[in-house]
């Protein structure tokens, strides 16, 4: 499956220099607003240690990463939502996304210009998710208004999307993103079509210059994300742009010296990845050693459909082993006489880290 994140904030939060960094991209990022006037993409391959250490033991052509796509959506303004800066045609890039990366800036730079006038991440926050919400209250009660001229038809989903439709309007109306109201799984699903930015999870994107300075900022910010039970993730854009203009031997060597374990973009797919219940699978042969992402609890014939629809429709079995039991037993071979490669059937849960070989018959 694709996974696609929308980078969204404030004009001069750093939206771009982050985008720029991690996707090695070369989108403008000037310093006045609407530097970004159509939505900058970036297909990044997920950095994955594993890969690397399977292809140690399994003698392979090539490494296949999975990949992730970040779209870069312009700054949006107060008033967005009515037309305001470059209104709504940004509103509807963040419709398409799995996922939203809010950037918030929390760092305090005087040669650069905030559109409201001073640092203050909260406000900026609110904003935005504002924003948001009246976008989706207009997408709501215009199917709300729709739906109730519908329920004569006597149709069982356009009368039980009634309830579902008043339930988020009224949460809309008292200024509660869809992803925070208690619906039901049904209720959801009544929705879904509507595409509501709200009921996206979020990942607050905290961006510094000072870890140290920043650091009130940084726990503003972290409060507030655990309030509504949202993640975020602390990163400078300036240090990520430097890095990414590094040759891959200098950046191993800088973040030896530095004492990074990751990068910007790891901690980014990493957060990502669990907001959006995402785990990864591989499979490893001559050929090519691959990584496939799929949501946590998929089922072995859907996890094989995301290689070719023809595995998952003519599906027999799964020939399975972790990804730990590879490392510990140092070949396939051992890990066959250990009994540690089973053979799984239509009802098995795939696990983060499974190296797996589909049989099939279509």
């Amino acid at each position: 499956m694709g996974l696609n994140c929308g980078i969204v904030g404030l004009p001069n939060v750093g939206k771009s220099t982050i985008f720029n960094a991690v996707t090695s991209a070369k989108a403008a990022s000037a310093n006045y607003p609407f530097c970004t006037i159509d939505p900058n993409v970036g297909i990044v391959a997920v950095p994955d240690r594993r890969l690397e250490k399977i292809a140690e033991i399994i003698t392979t052509e090539k490494i296949v990463p999975t990949t992730v796509e970040f779209v870069d959506i312009a700054g949006l303004v107060k008033g967005a939502s009515q037309g305001e800066g470059l209104g709504n045609q940004f509103l509807g890039h963040i419709k398409s996304v799995n996922a939203i990366l809010h950037v918030v800036r929390c760092f305090e730079k005087g040669d650069i210009i905030h559109v409201e006038g001073s640092v203050h991440p909260i406000r900026d926050i609110e904003i935005i998710n504002m924003e948001l919400i009246l976008a989706d209250l207009e997408t709501v009660e215009k199917r709300l208004v729709k739906n109730e001229k519908l329920v004569k038809t006597g149709d069982k989903n356009i009368i039980a999307s009634i309830g579902a439709l008043k339930k988020v309007r009224d949460g809309l109306n008292g200024n509660k993103p869809a992803r925070l109201l208690p619906l039901t799984d049904e209720e959801k699903k009544l929705i879904e079509d509507l595409h509501l930015m709200t009921a996206k999870p979020v990942l607050y994107v905290i961006n510094v210059f000072d870890f140290e300075k920043d650091r009130q900022h940084i726990e503003t910010v972290a409060n507030y994300a655990k309030q509504e039970n949202s993640k975020c993730v602390v990163i400078s854009g300036d240090i990520e742009s430097e890095i990414a203009q590094m040759e891959p031997a200098e950046r191993e060597s800088y973040y030896k010296e530095m004492g990074i374990e990751e990068s910007g973009l790891e901690k980014l797919i990493r957060e990502t990845y669990n907001l959006l219940g995402l785990i990864t699978y591989f499979t490893a042969g001559p050929k090519e050693v691959k990584a496939w992402t799929i949501k946590q609890g998929t089922k072995a014939p859907q996890a094989a459909g995301v290689i070719h629809s023809d595995f998952e429709r003519g599906f027999i079995c799964a020939e399975t082993y972790n990804y730990h039991d590879l490392i510990a037993m140092g070949s396939e071979q051992k890990v066959k006489e250990k009994g540690l490669l089973r053979r799984e059937g239509k009802e098995y849960v795939v696990k983060d880290g499974d190296i797996m070989h589909f049989r099939f018959n279509v």
